[in-house]
């Protein structure tokens, strides 16, 4: 699946489109960010509630596909700049860690 057809799903709220055509392979788990850095699967889709720059960081040397925000968790506006510039897909969504992480797998 790609990014668009995330988008597409309307099951989260897409607030940095980033790569549309990039794929999605897998999902990851994880708010401890020297995990991520060490653990993110490349094409994956990312649901965390780490919502800070840092996260951006660990997803840009992981190349990983996207960012999925849980448990309404968002990033400041100067975050979202940042996401754009890198070009890191960024969703958001009200639904825990676990039933977003499902919602993926249910597209995939």
């Amino acid at each position: 699946m790609t990014i668009q057809t995330l988008i597409d799903s309307g099951l989260f709220r897409s607030v940095v489109a980033g790569s549309t055509d990039k794929q999605i392979e897998k999902i990851f788990c994880c708010d401890l960010l020297s995990i991520a850095m060490s653990k993110a699967p490349e094409h994956g889709a990312w649901v965390t509630v780490m919502g800070n720059r840092n996260t951006l960081a660990v997803a840009s040397l992981t190349d990983i596909s996207c960012i999925i925000l849980a448990e309404g968790v968002s990033f400041t506006e100067e975050d979202l700049e940042c996401a754009r510039e890198e070009n890191i897909a960024v969703f958001t969504t009200p639904l825990p860690i676990f039933d977003a992480a499902l919602a993926v797998h249910n597209l995939l």
